[in-house]
């Protein structure tokens, strides 16, 4: 997907860097592993140079663009770029060996795993955040504050015969809907299919995809008829502009997030990292400062994050 514009990037920027100020004031730190660099090992970085390259999963990717950003702190000398090609098209440039991690919204497929083995990718998965996907409609619409996910298939099957509110239910407005999603691309658009219509890819064509978040939401917020999905955390930055539609009454909220009680539409969120890349002292600790201070960095970023005791269990298994 589209970088989301140099705003955006600022203000969140802003706001992690605040937030771990305002840590390192209390802790005498700056992450979780109780040093002044921010990692466990207790290492100056500054002296450490290189490249961390990162694409795939827009949904990922504001943390993993905090998290970049806070390590360029303690190691200026090591570049980290953040790629958006979704996690389909991330995960095609890490199995070829062409980045160092993949940022992914949903596991790697089987097709994928064969794909790394052939080309000599041995990889490890990190569990970083959990995320929902929220359905979302216009502000103005006053006739649909709850739906289920057999309406939610209904009208985004393959061969969907809804056009109208009212084919959903006759209560409902004799109007068009006017649908929005993510493109195919999208580990959202993958999770998303496979959870409401049973099957990955499998959605009706006549809607209007955009691998740009914020387009999606221009467009359903410019529409009164208009219904989409995404990443809960962009709803979050978006809230006063669409209406969010509880599922069977459960609105998605960090708590129905983490429990697995707002479903099918909640799920974990990783990071793949290639074990070769891993052996350059730069990566390595790229990604263990990525596990210290993931609990911070995603609650700022509006994500769900996981138990300390499962960060920590991670940093272990890597170290």
């Amino acid at each position: 997907m589209k970088m989301f514009g140099m705003l955006r990037k600022v203000i969140l920027t802003s706001v992690l860097a605040a937030s771990l100020l305002m840590t390192s004031a209390c802790s005498g730190n700056t992450g979780t592993g109780g040093n002044e660099t921010g990692t466990s090992s207790g290492k100056d970085l500054k002296s450490l140079g290189g490249e961390v390259i990162i694409d795939g999963s827009s949904t990922v990717f504001p943390i993993s663009e905090a998290v970049a950003e806070e390590f360029k702190a303690v190691s200026p000398n090591v570049k980290v770029p953040v790629g958006v090609s979704g996690t389909g098209g991330g995960m095609k440039k890490f199995v070829k060996g062409e980045i160092d991690i993949c940022d992914a919204s949903r596991p790697i497929k089987d097709n994928e795993k064969e794909d790394a083995k052939k080309n000599g990718i041995d990889y490890i998965e990190l569990k970083v955040a959990y995320d929902g996907i929220t359905v979302v409609v216009n502000k103005d619409n006053n006739w649909v504050t709850d739906i289920t996910p057999e309406d939610l298939k209904k009208i985004w099957e393959p061969d969907s015969k809804v056009k109208k509110w009212k084919d959903v239910n006759p209560a409902w407005p004799d109007e068009e809907i006017k649908l929005y999603g993510p493109g195919a691309d999208s580990g959202t658009f993958e999770y998303f299919t496979e959870a409401i219509n049973k099957k990955a890819k499998e959605i009706r064509k006549d809607y209007s995809p955009s691998e740009d978040d914020n387009a999606l939401v221009n467009g359903i917020a410019g529409d009164k008829n208009a219904m989409g999905y995404f990443g809960h955390s962009y709803y979050e930055e978006n809230s006063n502009k669409l209406k969010a539609l509880t599922i069977n009454g459960v609105e998605a909220s960090f708590d129905t997030i983490k429990d697995g009680s707002y479903k099918p539409l909640s799920r974990p969120l990783f990071i793949y990292v290639n074990k070769k890349s891993m052996e350059k002292e730069h990566v390595k600790e790229f990604v263990k400062f990525y596990l210290e201070n993931a609990s911070t960095l995603v609650k700022d970023a509006k994500f769900v994050s996981l138990n300390d005791k499962d960060y920590q269990d991670q940093l272990a298994a890597i170290k």
